[in-house]
C-alpha cells in the first residue's frame, strides 16, 4: 500500500488539462449529457433571449446572436466549463438606457469596448476581487434591475407600450389599467399560469411532464392559443439577416460612452463570475461530486465573457454576460463538459436560420409576460431574509432604490457608500465606562477596538487615578494595532508608577499576563476568554491556552503552556469545568444560534441527509467540522478510540459501529465512507506497546480490532506506507497509516458495503490528519496529495482506497 504525495512528485500521475472534458483531450464527439443537456439549455435560452431583447428595444436578432457568441465563444474560451453565458435579465435596463440615448448602432460599440475592457481586467487578474463587493449590494442591484423590469413589461402584457423610466411606468400604470387589451392580456395570462404552475405538477405525469421547460411550454401554449383562436395582437418579427444592424463608430459624449463601457463591463464582469461560483457549489452538490469537473478559473472565465461581448457587439448582438437561470438548467440536466454550453450556441444558430417562421408565430405579450416573471423572481425572498440576518437591510434597500429611482451605477455606487459607512459606524460603536467599586476602579470595553475608539480610550485611561488598582473588561473580539499600543503602553506606565492592573473577559474570568512579567496585552498575549464559536476579525484562532486569546498580536507570538491557577478550597475541579461548560454553552446561544438557527430549524422539518459518512477516532484534537469544512447536517459521524472498524460477527456485544454503517449505508444512503486516522494516536501507540500477558480491560478488548493493522505493518506481503514522498518518521506513524488502510478493508467486508460498491453508488477514501502539522492527506492508489490551500488546489478526479 503506498499513502499518496503532492503533485508535485516525480511519479505522479498523469492528469487532463484544467478544462478538457471527461475522458481527455482525444475526446471527439461530445457525450450523450452533454448533447442532452444542450437541448435542455437550447429550449429555455430561445424565448428568454427574444424576450430580453424585445425589453431593451433592441431589433430582436440581437437577443439570438447574444445567446449563440455567448454559448460557442465564452462557451469555448471561458473558465467556467458549464456556465452558460448569453443576454442576460441584469442587462436589460443599462441596455434598454444606452440604445435610448445614443441608438442601436453606437450600443453594439459600446458592447465591442466593454468586451475589450473585460479582456484587460482579465489580463490584469483581478477577477476575484469582484467577489468582494458586499452580497447586499449585488443582490439590491439584482432585485432593482428586476422591479425595473417588471413594471415595464406589464405595460407590454396588459396590451401597451412601455415608457422611458420606471417612474413614468409607474405613473402610467393606473391610464393603462383603464385600457387594457383583452387578447393580449388573455395571451399572458395563460402565459404566466404556465410559469407559475408547470413546475408544480402532482404526481408522475407531473413528473415526466416537468422535463419539459416551463418557458419554452408557456411560450409554445400561448403562440398556439393565439394562433387556434386567431387573436389579433402584436408577434415577434425577425427581418431578414441581410438588414440586421452592424455596430458603427461611436456617437455621442466621450463621457457618457465611458460611463456606458464602464457600467457595461462592471455588471457583465460581476453578474458572471458570481455565477460561476454558484456554479461551482451546484456542481460539487450533484449525486456524481462533479468528478472530472474543473473548478472554474475565474481570470480566464472574465477574458471568455470579454470575447464573447467583442464578437456579440461586432455582430449586433446584445452584451453577454453568465446567467444563473441557464447555468442551472445545464449543470441540473447533468452536463459534464463545455460541450454542453457550445452545443446550445450551435441549436440557437440553427434556430435563427430555419425556424424563422415558427419564431414568428410568437406574440409579443408572451415575452413580455415571461421576462416580467424573471423580473419579479429577481427580488429574491431568501436574499431579504439573508441580509436581514446579517443586518445589512439598509443597504440592500439603498442599493435597490437607487436602481430604480436614479439608475444602475448610481445606485451601486449609493450602495458601496452605505456599506462602508455601516462597516465604519459598526468598527466605531464602542462603548468605554468607567466606574469605582470597592476602592477599585472599573473601566468596562464593550464593542471592537478599534483606531476609531483610541481618543474615548485614552481619555477613559487617562482619568484613571495613578497608584490604583484597575480592572480593564474587554467584551469584544478584535483589537488593532493602534488600541493594542495604547492599551499596553498605559499599562505598563502605570505599574510602574505603583499602581496594578487586571484585565478580565466578559464574565469577569482573568486574563493572564505572560511568563516574564510582561504587561497584559504584551506579546504573548491578551484579550476576553476564547470564543470558540467564531474566530476573530484580527485572524489569531482562538486557543485553550491562557496566553493565546482573540486579541493576540501579530508579532513576536509565543504561546507557552501556563500552569493553572492554584485552586482555593472551593474551588473544586468539577465546578470549574461546569463552569465552563455552562459558559460556552451561554455563548454558543448569544452569538452563533442565531445564525443557524434557520438552517437547524429546515433540518429538524427535512431530517437529515449527509452525502458521508466520517469515521475518525475519539481524539479530542480532531476536529471534524474544521477539517472537512462541513456544518450541521453534512456528516453522518462516528468516532471511536483509534477509528476502528470490526470485521463482522467480530463484535462481542458491540454492534454500534456495525449498526451505525448499516444506518449510513441503507438508510442514509451516504455516498461514501470516510476513515479518517491521525498522527499521535494513543490507541496506536497502546497497540505497538501492548504485552501478552496484559489484564483484558475493555480498552484491550476494544483495540483487538486493530491487532489485523499490526499484522499488515509486520507483513512482507504489502509495502510500506509513504507520506509525501517519505516514510513515516516512526513505527507509531507508520501504524497510524496502515491502520487506515486496514479499516478500510475491514469496511469492504461488509454485506451492505459490498453491494452499494458493486453497483457504483457508494465510494471509500481514506485521509490522515497530522495534527502538529494541520496538514490533511487523502488515500488514493498511487499517492496521497497534500492540500496545502483547498482554494487554488485542484482535487483528484478519483479518490479510492489502495487495494492489497
Amino acid at each position: 500500500m503506498t499513502l499518496c504525495t503532492p503533485a508535485r512528485t516525480p511519479n505522479r500521475p498523469r492528469v487532463q488539462r484544467p478544462h478538457s472534458p471527461p475522458g481527455g483531450a482525444r475526446r471527439l464527439l461530445p457525450a450523450g449529457a452533454d448533447v442532452s443537456a444542450s437541448i435542455a439549455v437550447f429550449l429555455i435560452a430561445l424565448p428568454l433571449s427574444l424576450g430580453i431583447a424585445l425589453a431593451t428595444g433592441a431589433p430582436l436578432q440581437a437577443g439570438l446572436v447574444a445567446a449563440a457568441v455567448g454559448g460557442l465563444v465564452a462557451g469555448r474560451l471561458g473558465g467556467s466549463p458549464l456556465q452558460v453565458s448569453g443576454p442576460a435579465a441584469g442587462l436589460t435596463v443599462v441596455t434598454a438606457e444606452l440604445i435610448q440615448r445614443y441608438g442601436w448602432r453606437t450600443t453594439c460599440a459600446i458592447t465591442v469596448l466593454a468586451g475589450l475592457s473585460q479582456l484587460a481586467l482579465a489580463s490584469l487578474r483581478v477577477a476575484r476581487s469582484a467577489l468582494a463587493v458586499s452580497p447586499a449590494i449585488v443582490h439590491g442591484m439584482v432585485a432593482g434591475i428586476g422591479v425595473t423590469i417588471a413594471l415595464a413589461q406589464l405595460h407590454i402584457v396588459l396590451g401597451g407600450t412601455p415608457q422611458s423610466s420606471v417612474v413614468a411606468n409607474a405613473l402610467g400604470l393606473p391610464a393603462q389599467l383603464a385600457d387594457v387589451r383583452p387578447a393580449a392580456l388573455a395571451i399572458s395570462a395563460l402565459t404566466i399560469a404556465v410559469l407559475l404552475g408547470w413546475p408544480r405538477l402532482p404526481g408522475r405525469a407531473g413528473r415526466l411532464a416537468r422535463k419539459a421547460p416551463a418557458a419554452l411550454v408557456a411560450v409554445g401554449g400561448a403562440t398556439v392559443l393565439a394562433a387556434t383562436a386567431g387573436l389579433t395582437v402584436p408577434r415577434v418579427d425577425l427581418p431578414s439577416w441581410s438588414s440586421h444592424a452592424l455596430p458603427g463608430l461611436p456617437d455621442g459624449p466621450v463621457l457618457g460612452i465611458a460611463a456606458g463601457v464602464l457600467t457595461i463591463t462592471l455588471v457583465t464582469s460581476v453578474q458572471s463570475l458570481l455565477s460561476a461560483v454558484a456554479v461551482d457549489k451546484l456542481v460539487a452538490a450533484r449525486p456524481d461530486r462533479g468528478r472530472g469537473i474543473p473548478r472554474s478559473r475565474l481570470d480566464r472565465e472574465l477574458a471568455g465573457q470579454g470575447a464573447a461581448n467583442m464578437v456579440s457587439g461586432a455582430l449586433g448582438g446584445l452584451p453577454v454576460a453568465g446567467v444563473a437561470v441557464r447555468s442551472v438548467a445545464n449543470v441540473s440536466a447533468g452536463a459534464v463538459s463545455r460541450a454542453s454550453t457550445m452545443l446550445h450556441g450551435l441549436w440557437i444558430v440553427l434556430a435563427s436560420l430555419f425556424l424563422v417562421p415558427a419564431i414568428d408565430l410568437i406574440p409579443l405579450a408572451a415575452l413580455a409576460a415571461l421576462v416580467m416573471i424573471v423580473g419579479i423572481q429577481m427580488v429574491s425572498i431568501t436574499h431579504i431574509r439573508t441580509v436581514t440576518r446579517h443586518r445589512e437591510v439598509v443597504v440592500y434597500a439603498v442599493t435597490l432604490t437607487g436602481v430604480v429611482l436614479i439608475g444602475l451605477l448610481e445606485g451601486v455606487a449609493l450602495g458601496i457608500a452605505v456599506a462602508v459607512a455601516v462597516a465604519m459606524q459598526r468598527l466605531a460603536r464602542t462603548r468605554i465606562t468607567r466606574e469605582e467599586r470597592d476602592g477599585r476602579q472599573l473601566l468596562r470595553v464593550r464593542g471592537q477596538l478599534t483606531f476609531l475608539a483610541v481618543p474615548r480610550l485614552s481619555r477613559a485611561l487617562h482619568q484613571i487615578p495613578a497608584g490604583t488598582e484597575v480592572t480593564v473588561e474587554l467584551d469584544g473580539s478584535f483589537m488593532d494595532h493602534a488600541a493594542y499600543e495604547t492599551l499596553n503602553d498605559w499599562t505598563a506606565a502605570h505599574r510602574a508608577h505603583g499602581g496594578a492592573v487586571e484585565l478580565t473577559g466578559p464574565t469577569g474570568s482573568r486574563i493572564a499576563d505572560a511568563p516574564g512579567g510582561h504587561a497584559p496585552g504584551s506579546a504573548s498575549g491578551a484579550g476576553p476568554e476564547p470564543d470558540t464559536d467564531s474566530a476573530p476579525a484580527g485572524g489569531t484562532q482562538p486557543s485553550p491556552h491562557p496566553c493565546c486569546r482573540p486579541w493576540t498580536p501579530w508579532h513576536n507570538h509565543q504561546c507557552a503552556v501556563l500552569p493553572p491557577p492554584p485552586l482555593t478550597p472551593a474551588q473544586e475541579p468539577p465546578a470549574r469545568t461546569g463552569h465552563q461548560l455552562a459558559h460556552g454553552i451561554g455563548k454558543f446561544q448569544r452569538n452563533t444560534a442565531p445564525l443557524v438557527r434557520d438552517e437547524l430549524a429546515r433540518l429538524a422539518r427535512e431530517g437529515q441527509t449527509p452525502s458521508q459518512l466520517f469515521l475518525t477516532c475519539a481524539d479530542s484534537r480532531l476536529v471534524t467540522s474544521m477539517i472537512t469544512s462541513s456544518g450541521p447536517g453534512d456528516l453522518f459521524t462516528v468516532r471511536n478510540v483509534g477509528n476502528l472498524v470490526p470485521l463482522p460477527g467480530e463484535e462481542s456485544g458491540d454492534d454500534s459501529v456495525a449498526a451505525a454503517i448499516e444506518y449510513a449505508v441503507d438508510v442514509l444512503r451516504v455516498q461514501s465512507i470516510t476513515v479518517c486516522g491521525h498522527s499521535g494516536c494513543g490507541a496506536m501507540q497502546a497497540l505497538l506497546g501492548a504485552g501478552p500477558d496484559e489484564p483484558a480491560t475493555p480498552l484491550r478488548r476494544w483495540l483487538r480490532h486493530g491487532r489485523p493493522s499490526l499484522e499488515r505493518m509486520a507483513s512482507r506481503r504489502h509495502a510500506w506506507a509513504r507520506i509525501s514522498g517519505r516514510l513515516p518518521a516512526d513505527a507509531v506513524e507508520q501504524l497510524c497509516l496502515t491502520n487506515v488502510v486496514q479499516q478500510l478493508e475491514h469496511l469492504r467486508a461488509y454485506d451492505s458495503v459490498a453491494r452499494r460498491l458493486a453497483d457504483g453508488s457508494l465510494t471509500l477514501h481514506g485521509m490522515y490528519f497530522h495534527v502538529g502539522e494541520a496538514q490533511a492527506y487523502l488515500l488514493s492508489g498511487d499517492e496521497v496529495r497534500g492540500y496545502d490551500d483547498v482554494f487554488d488546489s485542484v482535487p483528484p478526479a478519483t479518490l479510492a482506497s489502495k487495494a492489497s
